[in-house]
């Protein structure tokens, strides 16, 4: 049910935004797929994503955005991740390269919170490659910003088009083709934090002929890595792994004393320093990057010739090379001493020692990745028959992903040391560096992701109908997907202090047969039936049918619908992980009692127990129905506007299971089913004798809400002014039947982008206002404000066939609210903290 409150809080901000715009008179950021024609009302007619059947009138019941060539210049952004970030469409935010995480090179979309892999990447209608160390999520850095023509953003679900993941929506990455001359492109932003400065550079080269035309492109662009110290909210790190201890009772598993600072260290430098409360701390903060560094180099050719009048080939190469480096602090380690041993703090008494402490003698945690991304299809398109349009070809796209960690120790090796004197936490800088090299080790990984893939696709008109032909096109496509993540024996065996790794392996295929037939019943209505059958060879089949419809009634007005179902397979890795052990801390009073402990102590005292984490033979893939309702209108000639609402319900989610959830559904059967493949082994006498965890479906997500676009376009002053409104409205986010989180902390119910353009011919001006909506948790124990950034520049052309453009991004250099979120102070996928960033750009054509 639509919430009516909320709805008013978006339209206000609607119409204090438009308002803004007119007072303004400012840029345009972002077209509508629907553009207008100069000479005609009706909307424009262009091939966008979301339909495979060929029409004259492609706009149907599907709501597309499209973000050209020229929008996204005018975002000022070096990179097609960050000019994705700032769409009303990523609800939630994105990811941004993070140093310290798993996936430190990766910048994803996420379409209405939904989660990565829940939308998703085309180019040029083809699966973009899969990050191989992303739990599948689809990396906008393995693109070359160079090449791409326009972005275009299905906000619908597309299973059946598309298949898998195509749940939240579909991006299609649209490649370069047609070009003619020679093209060159440098450009440089500045922020105002320090360290996340931009770079880009572009070569593009094109030729045409009679029969045939080639484009090529070379690019490279980064970012710098910026610093926490250097960041908003920077505050002095506070943790007990500075150089603590705690007399631990080994027999018992409890510690007999609190954390204390080791006595006869120096807790004042290097780092290190001494809390109220007499603990010895360490200043992480100090020293580790809060974003990593990206660089990215790519090169890309594409070419198509008519072989003869009816046939012609096509192909395109994309290389992409992405490095990234990040910086976490000295790795926090816990070790346990042995009693009477050199650095046992209390010796003689019986128990061991447990040292809370901060390797920072061995420097600190680098980690470097590199990229390497292929993507190679040769295909060919002709006409049979003179009516049948046929499409088919062949594909093969390879991620392989090297990274490497410096600065970990080995526990076990460490704890050798600690207990033969020869590392001394009393004094760590004065080991001598041979000791101290011997208890650290280089931790890699290696990741490879390769689809190879064939596909054929057919269009043909049937028979005539009262409102035109109706025409279907049928296709097949088999592929096979082949992953490897592969860490090193020491990670993977649990021996790294402050890291871990488990290794996953495995291939599949995929077999798809999927059609869409287009029924024209009358003039003003038409009807699109779709449906796609997809087997995978591992964990079964899906089905996904949908239906969409478009009525055009007059002139100027559209209504569109469509409803449909879509699925979400399983990805490789978590079908493919190595079987991996854990020594679990649980709370199971019935083992905790044959373990000696009292009824009443074991209603709260952990125990360990064994856990194996494996791959669930059981696992099958997330449902999803989703519908959506919308109209397009245009009242004048110079201006439209679009209005969809969606609805998603997704149901058995793929979620992870830990050893206490299943435990405690052992215990309280209330709590729900034990999902198939996993479950708690107990012994005869009722304790636990194994955890067999891991991922399964259940649970289920819910979201629906508005899309709000609006345009003007009008000559002023001898120029053309144009605008551009959209607002994005999460009226409902649910979690299993839970509360409502649209508008909690971290998931706004309201984004907004207003865009305005002046152009003369030599002169282009322009602004883009950004607004993300506050946030509140129930209860108001937590209050975000609404964020809004301007941004300005403008463009002049030389008379050499030059570009020259100065832009500001947030002209009042504002940051986000400080508040913690998910370990950092600010949201840090929802919000960036650059403050005001200036940026230059040439462009020189030949």
């Amino acid at each position: 049910m639509l919430n009516t409150k909320k709805l008013t809080s978006a339209i206000q901000v609607a119409l204090f935004i438009g308002t803004a715009s007119l007072v303004a008179g400012n840029a345009f950021a972002q077209t509508q797929t629907e553009e207008k024609k100069e000479e005609t009302k009706s909307l424009d007619r262009v091939e966008v994503v979301g339909s495979r059947v060929k029409r004259a009138e492609i706009e149907g019941a599907l709501p597309v955005t499209v973000i050209d060539r020229a929008a996204i210049d005018a975002t000022g952004k070096a990179s097609v991740a960050d000019v994705l970030r700032d769409t009303t469409f990523a609800s939630f935010g994105n990811f941004r390269p993070q140093s310290g995480s798993s996936a430190q090179a990766l910048a994803d979309i996420d379409l209405r919170g939904l989660g990565s892999s829940r939308t998703l990447v085309l180019i040029d209608g083809r699966r973009a490659p899969k990050a191989p160390f992303a739990a599948g999520s689809q990396d906008l850095n393995a693109i070359p910003t160079s090449a791409v023509e326009r972005i275009e953003i299905l906000s619908d679900g597309a299973s059946a088009v598309y298949g898998s993941d195509a749940i939240g929506g579909v991006v299609n990455i649209v490649l370069r083709k047609d070009f003619e001359g020679a093209e060159l492109r440098a450009g440089m932003g500045m922020t105002d934090v320090k360290g996340g400065d931009t770079h880009e550079y572009a070569a593009t080269f094109g030729t045409a002929g009679e029969r045939g035309r080639m484009i090529m492109s070379a690019s490279a662009n980064d970012r710098g890595m910026v610093f926490t110290r250097d960041q908003i909210g920077y505050v002095q790190g506070v943790s007990v792994y500075g150089n603590n201890y705690r007399v631990y009772n080994q027999n018992t598993g409890a510690f007999v004393t609190a954390p204390t600072a080791v006595p006869g260290f120096a807790c004042n430098t290097n780092g290190f320093w001494r809390t109220a409360g007499g603990t010895c701390s360490f200043d992480f903060n100090s020293v580790a990057a809060n974003e990593a560094s990206i660089k990215n180099k790519g090169l890309f050719a594409r070419g198509d010739y008519q072989i003869t009048d009816n046939w012609s080939v096509y192909m395109t190469a994309m290389a992409q090379k992405v490095n990234s480096f990040g910086r976490y602090a000295p790795v926090p380690v816990l070790a346990l001493v042995a009693d009477n041993t050199p650095n046992d703090i209390i010796k003689g008494d019986g128990l061991a020692t447990a040292l809370y402490h901060r390797m920072a003698a061995g420097g600190n945690r680098d980690t470097s990745s590199d990229a390497n991304v292929t993507d190679l299809l040769l295909g060919f398109q002709g006409r049979v028959w003179d009516k049948v349009d046929l499409d088919f070809g062949i594909r093969r796209s390879n991620y392989r992903y090297n990274e490497f960690g410096t600065g970990y120790s080995v526990n076990p090796l460490l704890v050798a040391a600690l207990e033969a004197g020869d590392y001394l936490v009393t004094d760590p800088y004065g080991t001598d560096p041979t000791t101290l090299s011997s208890v650290f080790a280089t931790i890699n990984r290696r990741s490879t992701s390769t689809v190879e893939e064939a596909y054929a696709t057919a269009n043909f008109d049937l028979f005539e109908m009262a409102g035109g032909t109706s025409n279907m096109a049928v296709g097949v496509e088999s592929r096979k997907e082949t992953y490897a993540d592969l860490y090193d024996s020491l990670s993977e065996a649990g021996v790294i202090d402050g890291s871990a790794g488990n290794s996953a392996a495995g291939s599949r295929k995929v077999q798809s047969i999927f059609a869409e037939w287009l029924f024209p019943i009358v003039n003003s209505f038409e009807v699109t039936l779709a449906g796609r059958y997809d087997k995978y060879s591992d964990y079964g089949s899906d089905f996904a049918p949908k239906i969409g419809m478009r009525w055009h009634p007059v002139e100027n007005f559209t209504l569109r619908g469509s409803y449909g179902t879509g699925f979400r397979a399983p990805s490789l890795d978590i079908l493919t992980q190595k079987t991996s052990f854990s020594a679990d801390s649980v709370v199971d009073p019935a083992t905790c009692i044959i373990f000696g402990g009292t009824p009443a102590q074991c209603q709260t005292a952990s125990v360990q127990v064994d856990a194996y984490y494996r791959a669930n033979p059981n696992l099958s893939s997330e449902q999803s129905k989703q519908w959506s309702l919308g109209m397009a209108y245009d009242p004048t000639d110079w201006l439209n506007f679009t209005l969809d609402y969606y609805n998603i319900e997704i149901e058995e989610r793929i979620r992870q299971f830990s050893s206490q959830a299943l435990i405690d559904r052992t215990n309280n059967p209330a709590l729900g089913p034990i999902p198939a493949g996993l479950g708690v082994v107990r012994n005869a006498d009722g304790s636990i004798k194994q955890v067999n965890a891991g991922y399964g479906n259940e649970g289920t997500l819910n979201t629906n809400g508005l899309d709000l676009a609006a345009r003007t376009r009008f000559d002023l002053a001898g120029g053309r002014m144009q605008n551009m409104l959209q607002i994005g409205y999460v009226n409902e986010y649910t979690i299993d039947d839970g509360e409502d989180l649209a508008g909690t902390v971290g998931a706004p119910d309201v984004r907004a982008n207003l865009s305005n353009q002046y152009n003369t011919g030599a002169w282009t001006f322009g602004t883009i206002t950004r607004y993300i909506k506050g946030q509140q948790d129930p209860g108001a124990t937590r209050r975000v404000g609404g964020y809004t950034l301007n941004d300005v520049y403008a463009t002049v052309k030389a008379p050499w066939n030059g570009d020259f453009t100065i832009g500001v991004n947030n002209v009042g250099n504002r940051y986000p609210q400080l508040y913690s979120y998910d370990g950092r102070p600010w949201n840090f996928n929802l919000y960036d903290a650059y403050g005001r960033t200036i940026y230059l750009r040439y462009t020189q054509k030949f």
